[in-house]
């Protein structure tokens, strides 16, 4: 761990040597989705409510979507830009040195300009918690603590997944951001508002739902199934067979030659 701190040190030392473009492009995060609260607020003025949830209750939802995800590319950014190690050959290097390939790639790449992101998923939480009506015992804290750890678990898993399917493609593949980045966008809205199919696909397959919808229900009080506040550790379970998947890749790597 000292080590990766280290690193984490290193990286975010030079990111800052260019002070005014690190804080411009922290802005353009922020105010990237701070648009997107616009819009719901904008819908949410007209129509009160959406299949039975308040804009509070919703703002509840995105923003542990939003924060889990701006975490997610903070810290694990490495595996999101895998192909361009393969393709550059960079990741040769990184197999002959004496550490793990993984701690090697979360270190390569960090983008602490994702603050700005998370400041604004902050904001929106601190704005609802009030205003969502929820009385915040000790449970529906520890409910909010494990479906941001599960939605980072869950999306580092989908990164980690990218990575590994880049070993037999060696460019990424551009369907893979209807997860990443359109998980982030599905979180806006509790996920039951897309409909059963969906649903049931977001649970079963791509488990975003296992730390977006259920455990907010739990939070909201629409659900008294206690068992719904520990789906989210299911994102830990999701982990070990994209990482799996990435090993059994870089099992059957070959230099591109570069």
């Amino acid at each position: 761990m000292k080590l990766y701190f280290r690193y984490l040190s290193m990286l975010l030392k030079s990111q800052m040597q260019y002070k005014a473009s690190f804080l411009m492009t922290a802005l353009g995060q922020f105010l990237t989705s701070f648009t997107t609260f616009l819009s719901m607020y904008f819908m949410f003025s007209r129509f009160k409510s959406v299949n039975g949830f308040t804009f509070s209750e919703v703002l509840i939802c995105f923003s542990i979507v939003l924060m889990a995800f701006s975490l997610t590319e903070c810290f694990v950014r490495g595996f999101d830009v895998f192909p361009r190690l393969i393709r550059t050959g960079d990741l040769d290097r990184i197999l002959v040195r004496p550490r793990s390939v993984v701690f090697q790639v979360l270190t390569s790449n960090m983008e602490f300009t994702r603050i700005g992101r998370l400041l604004q998923a902050i904001l929106m939480l601190c704005w609802a918690i009030p205003a969502c009506g929820v009385v915040w015992t000790a449970d529906k804290i520890l409910t909010l603590i494990l479906m941001v750890t599960g939605g980072i678990s869950v999306f580092s898993s989908l990164f980690v997944l990218y990575a590994g399917i880049s070993f037999f493609t060696l460019e990424g593949l551009e369907f893979m951001n209807i997860f990443t980045d359109g998980g982030r966008e599905f979180g806006k809205y509790p996920v039951s508002v897309y409909g059963e199919g969906v649903l049931k696909f977001l649970t079963y397959i791509i488990p975003i739902a296992l730390f977006q919808y259920y455990p907010f229900l739990y939070l909201i009080g629409r659900s008294e199934n206690i068992l719904f506040m520990f789906l989210p550790l299911l994102g830990i379970i999701f982990f070990l067979p994209c990482y799996a998947f990435f090993r059994y890749g870089l099992r059957k790597y070959q230099s591109s030659g570069s």
